[in-house]
């Protein structure tokens, strides 16, 4: 069944009256939330996603980048930055994840730039501006890049060309909390990572006590036409390696 007759042979939404349960106020979506929300809508219903949930430990990345702070407090780091810089690495590793279907679906575009899409709340609606050739950018770049661009997008806005082109997209919903959620990907890409709060979990140590570490709770959804579960869970553990062998502040 094509997605077109799926969606034609569906029941009719329930159209209902809410005034009659009680005051209401009825407020217009803004021509941002009703863009993003056509695109999120057939995005869910076009793509088989699949949602791969795991930790990785940033406990010496997290004190490095304290430590960053304190003596670049121009230049602060975010872990946001450190996420995209972790993916501008691993997506080399994995290049089914930096691709795209083509339109007829029989081929698979392999993309040999890492360009990385970041959302960004604004109160006008969503935005995910892209990053172009994260890399070969400095941590500090990246960073003033995120900042710039999120200005932009929560005060001007943004064009489609900043919005186009991205190898995969990134989410972060650590500044609020939570522990997962399901990142709907953004097309044409194939896959999007989504972030919340830093967790503290115990673990053993050396002498058998417990210690504690600090655990950032990544979500990864995919399109499983193009990534399987086992290249999904090896990619998340490759980004987890890069927090932790300090390579992220060189």
């Amino acid at each position: 069944m094509s997605l077109e007759s799926l969606i034609t042979s569906l029941p009719a939404w329930p159209v209902a009256d809410f005034s009659e349960f009680g005051e209401v106020e009825v407020k217009k979506l803004t021509p941002v939330q009703k863009l993003t929300g056509r695109f999120l809508g057939r995005n869910w219903l076009a793509i088989p996603h699949v949602t791969h949930h795991d930790e990785v430990d940033v406990t010496e990345a997290e004190t490095r980048r304290a430590d960053w702070n304190r003596a670049n407090p121009g230049a602060k780091v975010s872990p946001v930055a450190l996420l995209v810089r972790a993916l501008g690495r691993v997506l080399a590793d994995f290049p089914q994840f930096n691709a795209s279907l083509s339109d007829d679906g029989q081929s698979i575009i392999l993309k040999k730039y890492v360009n990385i899409g970041v959302a960004v709340d604004t109160q006008g609606g969503l935005f995910v501006p892209v990053l172009r050739g994260v890399d070969t950018m400095t941590l500090a770049d990246i960073a003033a890049a995120i900042a710039a661009i999120a200005e932009k997008a929560r005060t001007k806005g943004l064009s489609m060309a900043e919005m186009s082109g991205s190898s995969m997209s990134l989410t972060s919903l650590g500044h609020i909390g939570g522990t997962a959620f399901t990142p709907i990907i953004n097309a044409p890409d194939v896959a999007i990572l989504g972030a919340t709060a830093i967790q503290l979990r115990p673990a053993p140590g050396d002498d058998g006590a417990i210690i504690w570490r600090k655990c950032l709770p990544l979500s990864l959804s995919y399109d499983h036409r193009v990534i399987n579960g086992a290249d999904a869970a090896r990619f998340v553990r490759a980004i987890g390696g890069i927090f932790a062998d300090g390579t992220l502040f060189e």
